[in-house]
């Protein structure tokens, strides 16, 4: 609430998370019901001695409960995508690289499953991709932020086992495909992209991709582990798809992944192993953006099948036909392995609990999690 055009107070939702009623505090702080009333609405700028008794019986200091909305700091921070000129949008906010890094949370973006709380909120484009963040949130807390963009389920269960015992730490995890990932590591939007990228030619999982995507810069991939990859399909098969030319033969319809991510280029590559034209296949051109997307296509039948990963089947209930086993590393840049952040997140890959969390899934390989593969 805003007093005096720019005096704010968070004094009522300070009071009601402790169940209190207006008339409770005021008895505790020694004022009549209508001086708490005029504060909380914005009507009545208490003096010095009223500040003082309300902080007092709300166990809080005076300045948690008033402030200038002029106090709030402001930061200059690059924005990771366009935003729509002279409009007011929340953003989530990171330190990668010496810069501040604005992350628009807009529509999807803005969502897990729950709405995601924002950092700042951005006041106004500075030429191209900067923008005026109003903080509101702790400064400490938005510097102890590692951003991570990839789009295993590993990624949340490794971030939430980690900030229990680093309760400082923050983890802003990114969906994206492998290759997004990789040019928003690239751009400097990231501190961690991961990714599960095959390359025939080599037979090397992801290094070919880091090494062309990241020409001049240095880093180091990290592995999580090798998981199952293949199509999600019914529950028993009952279709008896065991190949992707089945699925042609059969009549089957898929859902497919964009373009860049792993999954559609295992698909890919098993069609033209098969020498199936990509255009026999029903479907081909029906993209979803996520592993749970496709899942949620299967379960809804939409769709007869569609790439995925074992430990998604697994989750949703459905068959699993396996096509490839895949390497999932992490791709850091040296010049951030030296942040504590991102010390502190690394530190915990080879944490028993975090193990536990990944071994439940089914469908992973951990047996070599936390160790370097390869450094560019």
């Amino acid at each position: 609430m805003k007093q005096d055009g720019s005096l704010c107070n968070n004094l009522k939702s300070i009071r009601t998370r402790l169940g209190m009623s207006q008339q409770d505090l005021a008895n505790i702080a020694g004022v009549t019901r209508q001086t708490i009333s005029g504060v909380e609405s914005g009507q009545y700028a208490p003096s010095v001695a009223v500040s003082l008794r309300l902080a007092k019986a709300l166990g809080c200091q005076v300045e948690n409960l008033f402030w200038f909305e002029e106090d709030l700091p402001e930061v200059e921070a690059v924005l990771t995508k366009p935003v729509p000129t002279g409009r007011q949008v929340r953003v989530s906010l990171a330190r990668v690289g010496g810069q501040w890094i604005a992350y628009p949370l807009v529509g999807n973006d803005a969502f897990r499953i729950e709405m995601i709380p924002a950092d700042g909120e951005a006041q106004g484009q500075i030429g191209t991709n900067k923008v005026q963040v109003r903080l509101l949130d702790d400064m400490d807390k938005l510097h102890n932020t590692v951003v991570i963009a990839g789009c295993t389920p590993v990624i949340s269960l490794w971030a939430k086992a980690t900030e229990r015992w680093h309760p400082q730490l923050r983890v802003h995890y990114n969906f994206a495909n492998s290759m997004a990932a990789l040019r928003s590591l690239d751009r400097g939007e990231v501190h961690i992209a991961g990714m599960h990228l095959y390359d025939p030619q080599t037979g090397e999982y992801n290094i070919p991709f880091v090494r062309e995507a990241l020409a001049g810069k240095s880093a180091v991939l990290i592995t999580i582990g090798v998981w199952e990859e293949g199509l999600l399909v019914p529950p028993g098969n009952p279709m008896g798809i065991k190949t992707v030319s089945d699925l042609v033969d059969l009549g089957a319809t898929i859902v497919n992944r964009e373009p860049g991510s792993g999954s559609r280029m295992l698909l890919e590559r098993k069609l033209q192993e098969e020498q199936v034209p990509f255009h026999t296949l029903k479907g081909f051109e029906h993209i979803v953006h996520s592993h749970k997307d496709v899942a949620l296509s299967v379960v809804s039948g939409i769709a007869d099948a569609g790439v995925s990963t074992a430990s998604i089947a697994t989750a949703f209930g459905l068959g699993f036909v396996l096509l490839h086993r895949a390497r999932y590393d992490l791709v850091i840049l040296k010049e951030y392995l030296e942040e504590a952040p991102v010390q502190q997140l690394l530190s915990t890959l080879g944490h028993r609990l975090v193990q536990s969390q990944l071994e439940v899934l089914g469908g992973y390989d951990i047996s070599k999690i936390g160790e370097v593969v390869a450094t560019i």
